[in-house]
């Protein structure tokens, strides 16, 4: 049964676009840029599979998020190897890793830094706190309070800190993962939308299949530890410069007119506008996704279609991630929450009603 009644013309728009002609036109990238964009990415998914035992949808998601420049919120029960996986992917790109458990007592300082007195000076010294790293994990970020987690919109938006009235540049690249508890309630600060809007993707975890928990098992049996081990490796793994070189080019994939279009027609109908409105949905839905989403959907594709060695962005990459992307920029109603109405439903029936170009 649809969710939703909708204005439509009637024709099936859930088939894929075959014709994709009018999507590529001139791009500045060749063959040579985007085959090795791919081998790049072929080495960390290798360096994942060493590590990391299914979870493919949390793998991509967190690559594609790296390649778009954005950050990542991560929702799971605990155990699912979330820390692990930013551990991965730190390592995989040779770049430093800091991870904060966050705390209802955490203060904004313990995240940033702060300044001492430095006795031997007689001076006011800055001490960057563990944001100085290029990724970043805050582990359980809604258990710290409102204060502490605005505390990251600045780095988040602008990749810099400010301590003391001093202005502080974060490594690049920078990147943060944070990951919640869906299940406690008790001690838990909801995250501003603000904060949320500022989270290019919010991945969902799910229990591995019991194939793949048994190839996890199988993986640890003989290892010391019952962490698998995030040493880097040479052969899968890239340089921060390589990081760098997928992020230029990624802003240089070609994204038609007709696909930006559909970019924002899939946005404006989650807030009730667009060219093809929902009947009903503002009944369930009480803020939808703002332009920061026609961006961070934007940027996303062209990272998909960049690493899946293409210069041009087709549709499928923009349907590929627009649970992610959107999940958590779409408010429901308390009516729909009660009715267990979730936002990748209302997600389906947007990409359902609106029509692929």
């Amino acid at each position: 049964m649809e969710l939703f009644s909708s204005h439509n013309d009637g024709q099936d728009h859930s088939a894929d676009s075959a014709d994709t002609a009018g999507l590529r036109e001139s791009s500045p990238l060749g063959s040579d840029v985007t085959g090795r964009s791919k081998e790049l990415a072929e080495r960390i998914r290798r360096r994942f599979s060493q590590g990391l035992v299914g979870q493919d949808d949390l793998r991509e998601s967190l690559i594609i998020t790296l390649v778009a420049g954005g950050h990542i919120l991560i929702e799971s029960v605990p155990g699912l190897a979330k820390t692990t996986a930013a551990r991965i992917l730190a390592s995989c790109v040779s770049g430093s890793f800091k991870r904060i458990q966050c705390t209802p007592d955490l203060m904004p300082s313990d995240i940033v830094g702060t300044q001492i007195f430095d006795f031997a000076s007689q001076k006011m010294v800055t001490q960057i706190g563990p944001i100085n790293a290029n990724i970043v994990l805050l582990d359980e970020i809604n258990r710290s309070s409102a204060k502490t987690q605005s505390a990251m919109l600045e780095a988040m938006a602008e990749g810099a800190a400010t301590i003391g009235g001093e202005r502080i540049s974060l490594p690049d690249p920078f990147m943060v993962i944070a990951t919640e508890n869906p299940i406690e309630e008790e001690g838990t600060y909801t995250l501003p939308e603000a904060q949320m809007d500022r989270f290019t993707m919010k991945a969902v975890m799910t229990y591995p299949s019991d194939t793949d928990e048994v190839s996890m098992l199988t993986m640890l049996s003989g290892q010391n530890s019952d962490v698998p081990s995030t040493g880097s490796d040479p052969d899968t793994s890239i340089s921060l410069q390589d990081v760098a070189y997928l992020r230029q080019n990624a802003r240089k994939v070609h994204i038609s007119q007709a696909v930006k279009e559909y970019i924002v027609d899939l946005v404006a109908t989650s807030r009730g506008a667009g060219q093809h409105p929902i009947n009903g949905l503002s009944t369930l839905v009480r803020l939808g996704a703002s332009p920061r989403a026609s961006i961070a959907l934007m940027r996303v594709a062209q990272a998909q279609a960049l690493l899946s060695g293409r210069d041009y962005v087709i549709p499928e990459d923009i349907k590929a991630y627009a649970h992610d992307v959107l999940r958590h920029r779409i408010l429901m109603t308390f009516e729909a929450l009660a009715d267990g109405v979730a936002s990748d439903q209302v997600i389906d029936s947007i990409i359902e009603t609106v029509p692929v170009p």
